[in-house]
């Protein structure tokens, strides 16, 4: 089941690429021939940096789009296409590495992505429709609560337990589907530019799984989710070739990197990161929602 999985990643792993390529080829090839050495080493920095980050689940779109800005390398309007084409293939290279590396209950894995998916293309219009300052302080409250919960949890404090040991669920169990149920909707909320990764990581801890579990599950969600989309940016030519193609490399090569680190942490170390990681995501959809309503109070 697994195998199956991993095959259908590496799909569209080689689908995407050759569908690049021949892109480049017949519409862009006069761009990687005029682009300065100097572009193609930016675009590998941010590819590396990004994806090591990416990696470690704190996500690569904020930190890319920072360093586009600071490198001025990037127009504005291929910024959306150049992250998610150019990330494509650094987060199924996540999927298959951890998917191969880590145990984790492979129809747990499987169902997890599959309801991801799922979500993210069958509720994208319902959830374009929502109030996005509503989401953002339901989800920025509820991930300050989840890394409370889950670092009293790591240092045995309070009435919370302990981290769990788990390596996913069995379909006869509540937890399995609660997880199924509320991945889905992690995968609608990718719709509206909610990230997946630390909701999903909340989810898993919080039911019981360890912490090196989640990291196939939430990378293979979200490598089920990215090629459709590049498909079209590659179609309109909506993307920056010189920074998709060295963040194609870079971004590879930040994951391997990453991936060393991860799996060579002690649990309780790891824990504590993904709590930073939940804390930042709480302070962005705070932060955000807070910007945007002092933008329409002033717009008034």
């Amino acid at each position: 089941m697994v195998l199956a999985l991993q095959i259908i990643l590496a799909a569209c792993f080689v689908g995407i690429a050759v569908d690049m390529f021949i892109d480049i080829n017949k519409n862009h090839k006069g761009e990687c021939k005029k682009a300065s050495g100097k572009l193609w080493a930016q675009g590998m920095f941010v590819g590396i940096i990004a994806n090591l980050l990416d990696t470690l689940g704190c996500g690569s779109f904020a930190p890319s789009t920072f360093l586009y800005k600071t490198f001025k390398n990037v127009d504005d309007i291929n910024i959306p296409g150049t992250l998610n084409v150019g990330d494509t293939f650094p987060v199924i290279f996540e999927a298959l590495i951890f998917t191969n590396t880590v145990d984790c209950e492979p129809l747990f894995l499987v169902v997890m992505v599959v309801a991801a998916a799922i979500g993210s293309y069958s509720m994208a219009e319902v959830v374009c429709k929502w109030d996005a300052n509503k989401i953002r302080l339901a989800m920025g409250i509820a991930m300050l609560c989840c890394s409370v919960v889950m670092a009293c949890k790591n240092a045995g404090i309070g009435p919370f337990g302990t981290i769990g040991e788990l390596n996913g669920f069995t379909i006869n169990q509540w937890q399995f589907w609660v997880a199924v149920i509320l991945n889905f909707f992690w995968g609608a909320g990718m719709d509206v530019g909610f990230g997946l990764y630390a909701p999903c990581m909340a989810t898993c801890l919080l039911l019981g799984c360890s912490g090196i579990t989640c990291f196939p599950v939430f990378m293979g969600s979200c490598a089920l989710l990215m090629p459709a989309c590049s498909i079209v940016f590659i179609k309109k030519g909506r993307y920056d070739v010189v920074a998709t193609v060295s963040n194609m490399i870079g971004g590879c090569i930040g994951v391997f990197i990453a991936w060393k680190i991860v799996t060579s942490l002690p649990m309780h170390v790891l824990i504590y990161l993904i709590c930073v990681v939940l804390l930042w995501t709480s302070y962005k959809m705070l932060s955000d929602r807070a910007k945007d309503l002092k933008a329409k109070a002033e717009a008034k």
